[in-house]
């Protein structure tokens, strides 16, 4: 949070709880909790006891870097759970950038260089005193609206994420917002790499397997292929980088056995170029072991997946349900409809 000359409370970095939180049973050193488990933008989980109010494992406040922006008082520390760890990278080093080939790795560094590669919770600055600091995660996540899935009989989280590294600038505000001293000028600013690739290393989307009960990962898993068919790095052979400029992350299912997580709703820019997802056609769901996260497939869709997956029961057979249409990544409007799957 930050804090303006009259003391009123703003975010600063769109770091709202995108989503509700998830409710299970752990058990944690012998001792059974009704917990609570919220993820962020930020890439953390947050762990509570719901029945006491009481962090499962201790969240330390820890200092965090200053706002420069003339009248504005940032908090001196950010929560930062000790457990489980975050399921997202989180702020940004040089160690970050891309390097598939020297050629990408210089051209990387020179792009880099006009930018603040910054921690987690560095505030933005005006435009004009500095570098513009890349922000990561970025506005969209982390976690977004859709949230994660929960399996009550393991104690699993599953949650598909991103990174979204984007940039900030402050500027004067326009006429009609005489009464803030500053504002964003964009809502953000996606950087371009190497040749259209992204700036920083893979994986650009992932699900993330944590087993609650000993507040630790499980498994990750790149969440598509991304961008390994770029001309620049096809002869590689790399493995799934992940898809990672979707205005959200994949929505997830956990059933008995597997996990399915969609991935393909409306996209712009990197999605419509080199976004290559996994499967036939550019919307589809993941398909993943749920507790070893082996992918298992993918299941095209005709439509970009919008809502959260659902699985019921009809006469002894199990269906999956899904929402969708809309615009998709390549610009065409889609009728909404609901998608009904059907497994064998």
């Amino acid at each position: 949070m930050g804090e303006g000359l009259e003391g009123e409370q703003h975010g600063v970095w769109d770091y709202d709880f995108p989503t509700s939180a998830n409710l299970l049973d752990i058990t944690v050193d012998g001792k059974k909790i009704k917990a609570l488990a919220q993820v962020s933008k930020q890439g953390f989980t947050y762990v509570f006891d719901r029945v006491t109010g009481e962090p499962v494992w201790p969240i330390e406040e820890r200092e965090v870097p200053q706002s420069t922006v003339p009248g504005e008082k940032t908090s001196k520390t950010q929560p930062f759970p000790t457990k489980p760890p975050a399921f997202e990278k989180q702020g940004l080093t040089e160690d970050d950038l891309i390097d598939f080939t020297p050629e990408l790795s210089a051209e990387a560094l020179k792009i880099a260089s006009d930018y603040e590669l910054a921690p987690l919770f560095t505030p933005p600055i005006v435009k004009g005193t500095g570098k513009p600091v890349i922000v990561t995660p970025g506005d969209g996540g982390g976690a977004n609206w859709t949230g994660a899935a929960v399996d009550p009989e393991t104690g699993y989280l599953y949650v598909p994420s991103m990174n979204q590294p984007r940039a900030f600038h402050l500027g004067k505000p326009g006429p009609n917002r005489s009464n803030l001293d500053y504002v964003p000028t964009a809502w953000s600013i996606y950087i371009q790499g190497p040749q259209g690739l992204p700036l920083f290393k893979p994986p650009y989307s992932r699900v993330v397997a944590i087993d609650l009960n000993e507040g630790e990962h499980a498994w990750m898993q790149p969440h598509g292929d991304g961008p390994k068919d770029h001309p620049a790095i096809k002869d590689l052979n790399l493995g799934p980088l992940g898809d990672g400029d979707f205005p959200q992350a994949g929505a997830a299912l956990v059933t008995k056995t597997l996990l399915f997580v969609t991935k393909g709703a409306r996209g712009s820019g990197l999605g419509s170029t080199i976004g290559v997802g996994r499967g036939k056609g550019e919307f589809y769901i993941s398909v993943y072991d749920k507790i070893t996260g082996d992918y298992l497939g993918a299941i095209p869709l005709k439509l970009p997946p919008y809502g959260m997956p659902i699985s019921y029961l009809l006469n002894g057979k199990q269906y999956i349900a899904v929402a969708g249409g809309g615009q998709g990544f390549d610009g065409e409007y889609r009728k909404p409809e609901v998608v009904v799957l059907s497994l064998p």
